[in-house]
């Protein structure tokens, strides 16, 4: 019989046409360090030893609809980032590049864009 090998998360992959202009993005609003910074691949480190966030450029990138649409490019994933405050919040992330969704189908949830078109949700615990 034989043992189940060990799977560990190391990083979420976003794809994009300028990855270290995303990169520079997430950075910004997380507050993360850069670990890895190459021509087509930019990896951000979590301080708190969590999964890294992970960049690398896609010349073919499509930027998803929200809300999906069947004939649209449909959004593969997203990040639910938590914030102490939602307002505060915004102001940073609109400031850093990120776009506020027209659709907002949460009250204590915002959906916005980044900067490739990726939505990501920011919300408050409890």
């Amino acid at each position: 019989m034989s043992k189940t090998p060990l799977f560990t998360l190391a990083s979420i992959v976003l794809d994009s046409p300028d990855a270290r202009e995303l990169a520079q993005f997430y950075r910004r609003i997380l507050g993360w360090t850069v670990g890895e910074d190459e021509p087509d691949w930019v990896r951000l480190i979590d301080p708190d030893g969590g999964p890294g966030l992970s960049f690398q450029i896609e010349h073919a990138h499509v930027r998803p609809t929200w809300p999906s649409h069947l004939s649209d490019q449909q959004m593969m994933l997203h990040l639910d980032i938590t914030v102490e405050d939602l307002d505060a919040a915004e102001d940073l992330v609109v400031e850093a590049g990120a776009v506020l969704a027209e659709d907002q189908p949460q009250d204590a949830v915002r959906v916005y864009l980044d900067p490739a078109g990726l939505p990501f949700c920011l919300f408050q615990r409890g």
